[in-house]
């Protein structure tokens, strides 16, 4: 169980620097946090499709785990 808790704390963390490295226009990643070095390696585009599937995969991971602990716990 405190593996599992391990987990969600990490990925939580991880979850919320994906959404704030977001621009929030949806414009791509904010120049703030290193987006013009991934805007030139990956282009415009990708970098933003790369950060929005990071954020929707940890997202996803959350919520399994999430389930995983309550059922254990009960």
């Amino acid at each position: 169980m405190g593996a599992i808790t391990v987990l969600i704390a990490l990925i939580s963390v991880l979850l919320m620097g994906a959404i704030l490295i977001q621009n929030p226009k949806g414009g791509g990643v904010d120049s703030t946090f290193g987006g013009n070095a991934t805007n030139q390696m990956f282009g415009a585009a990708k970098s933003t499709d790369f950060i929005e599937k990071v954020t929707w995969y940890l997202a996803a991971a959350l919520f399994v785990l999430c389930i995983l602990a309550a059922v254990i716990i009960s």
